[in-house]
């Protein structure tokens, strides 16, 4: 027996690394699978449509006070938040500092101030300690292969929901070829009392499922359009796009539940 052999640890967390190919850059976490993405000549944007359809809680809710986001990633939907939602707060969660720092290095993200802060932590603990005060709450918790565990169990979606204020909406980034992922939905539309809709990405795997806190939205299809115009009209953001998919993969009106 050697007691103190040579031993391999594993990590705490997985490794970033940075590449660029025709004008972009990505961000990647422990392969190659792209975790984020930013065009060089054109940072702010959201380059990558699934963060542009996480955007679609707007649709819901155009001037959300308190925002939370759990997944930093290359700070793409926290660029977009911070430039052009200034009566917004947003606190970001990410239990990897080195991705915080290659998003204050590599993908433009600004220093924490009165709008915006950025905290390494544990997602999960941050919801639970929530109290019920959160307009919106995004969560795009990846590891290099999957979503993380400790942010898609059944418990934690119902602490997603108690952390939202009357009125809330939160948004969970999931794979549709992940074989879990119906598991996943099943447990949002448990936690949430099937007050759910969906939004797949056009040509990637990703999907969207919004996440409702009565009381329900209830502004009816064609006021939901009035609004997705005007939030392309101010954002560059394809809303109107989204709300079509959002009625044609859903089983109720987008613009007025019915559940």
């Amino acid at each position: 027996m050697r007691p103190f052999g040579r031993q391999r640890l594993k990590p705490d967390h997985d490794p970033v690394e940075i590449s660029e190919k025709k004008g972009i850059r990505y961000l990647h976490l422990g392969g190659p699978a792209i975790q984020s993405a930013m065009r060089i000549k054109d940072p702010y944007a959201l380059e990558l449509e699934y963060t542009r359809a996480m955007l679609a809680f707007l649709l819901y809710n155009e001037a959300p006070r308190r925002i939370a986001l759990i997944g930093l990633g290359g700070a793409s939907i926290a660029k977009f938040i911070h430039r052009n939602l200034p009566d917004s707060h947003l606190t970001a969660l990410e239990v990897n500092p080195g991705v915080v720092s290659a998003a204050r290095s590599y993908f433009l993200l600004p220093d924490d101030d009165a709008r915006l802060a950025v905290q390494v932590g544990d997602g999960a603990e941050y919801v639970r300690a929530q109290d019920g005060t959160l307009d919106v709450l995004l969560v795009d918790g990846y590891d290099a292969h999957r979503i993380v565990e400790a942010l898609a169990s059944l418990d934690f979606y119902a602490a997603c929901r108690d952390a939202l204020a009357p009125g809330g909406v939160a948004v969970f980034n999931l794979w549709g070829s992940d074989r879990f992922f119906d598991i996943y939905f099943d447990r949002v539309a448990k936690a949430f009392e099937d007050h759910t809709l969906i939004l797949p990405a056009e040509k990637k795997g990703n999907i969207q499922l919004f996440a409702f806190k009565p009381p329900l939205p209830n502004t009816g299809l064609v006021a939901l359009n009035e609004r997705a115009c005007r939030l392309e009209a101010r954002l560059g953001l394809e809303m109107p796009v989204f709300v079509e998919r959002m009625r044609q993969y859903n089983a109720t009106d987008p613009g007025g539940f019915r559940l």
